[in-house]
């Protein structure tokens, strides 16, 4: 088994230990028994809207290349989002770009170069809103710092990605520079591997698509964070709505962590932080257990059921996915 599959394994292992430390369960199932079904059906509507605006926010990073059709770029988000809940060591990743370079003629290694894109624009949106709560209340340190960190590698990142586009022959030249240390034929995949993934960022040099794409971006968390507290009124939590951004930017850093498959114990555990650490919100541990329980085998379940009804239609294997990241 691949080291890093383990090293997830054993990571969300201890998540797992760290979340039910010193809970009383039956305090957990009383808290499942208090569940109001209407808004549970609410938190649902909404989660399907986010990945519909995920998939309709990748097919305008994708237009400089090719148009998609809406019904496929959802089809294949679907089973993308699948993947990754499902292939440990984030190799799903590598599910969108590869299916749509099946579905169309945009090269894998160009698509990959979108899924880029996505995750700039992603951080940018998340950090706003970030200090847009360090304005409404006092975060601790570490959070703070580690914000800090996350906008200085995601501003190097966007300025590397705007560097190649504006300067490609330049920043090409350099990458030749390096390949020419390689053997000839692989020097010459990598080459063409770099072109490709370059076009994927053509995007950005539209100042208007670009600032359309920060808008949708912003608004997929908004919807994320309304989606979290319609799940606060599901447990019928008293909480104010700033406590859903909380919990949206704490998970969002949780499950970035590379761990088991479904990200059991990172989801969990940055759940229970957000919810009991960050700010004395007059959570329990127990209620917040059972909430991060509920929210993610909801979120699971959606991803899942999503993803079997579209995977008939956009079949692949992690190998599959191998090759064509070698070739394309």
């Amino acid at each position: 088994m691949n080291k890093k599959i383990i090293l997830g394994i054993l990571i969300g292992i201890v998540l797992i230990y760290l979340s039910v430390r010193g809970i009383n369960f039956q305090d957990t199932l009383i808290h499942f028994k208090k569940i109001r079904f209407s808004y549970v059906v609410i938190f649902i509507a909404i989660i399907i809207l986010m990945q519909t605006l995920r998939s309709y926010r990748w097919g305008v990073i994708l237009h400089p290349l090719q148009r998609i059709d809406q019904l496929s770029l959802f089809s294949v988000t679907a089973v993308g989002f699948l993947a990754i809940a499902a292939i440990p060591a984030r190799l799903g990743e590598l599910a969108r770009p590869y299916l749509i370079s099946k579905r169309s003629s945009i090269k894998m290694s160009s698509a990959l170069g979108t899924v880029v894109v996505e995750r700039v624009l992603d951080g940018f949106s998340v950090l706003i809103i970030v200090a847009v709560i360090l304005m409404m209340m006092d975060l601790p340190s570490w959070m703070i710092k580690s914000s800090i960190i996350v906008f200085l590698l995601i501003i190097t990142l966007f300025l590397c990605i705007v560097g190649l586009i504006w300067r490609r022959e330049k920043a090409l030249q350099i990458i030749n520079r390096i390949l020419r240390k390689l053997p000839g034929e692989f020097a010459h995949k990598i080459d063409e591997l770099i072109h490709h993934f370059i076009d994927g960022f053509q995007v950005i040099t539209n100042i208007k698509s670009l600032l359309y794409l920060f808008f949708l971006s912003t608004l997929i968390w908004l919807v994320d964070v309304a989606a979290i507290y319609a799940l606060f009124k599901a447990f019928s939590f008293a909480l104010p709505i700033i406590a859903s951004f909380v919990v949206m930017v704490v998970l969002i850093a949780g499950i970035a962590i590379p761990t088991a498959p479904g990200y059991i114990g990172n989801w969990h555990y940055a759940c229970i932080v957000g919810l009991t650490e960050i700010v004395p919100w007059g959570i329990t541990k127990s209620e917040a257990l059972s909430f991060a329980i509920v929210y993610h085998f909801l979120s699971m379940a959606i991803v899942v059921v999503l993803g079997f009804i579209f995977l008939p239609f956009n079949k692949f294997s992690i190998s599959d996915m191998k090759k064509a990241t070698k070739s394309k």
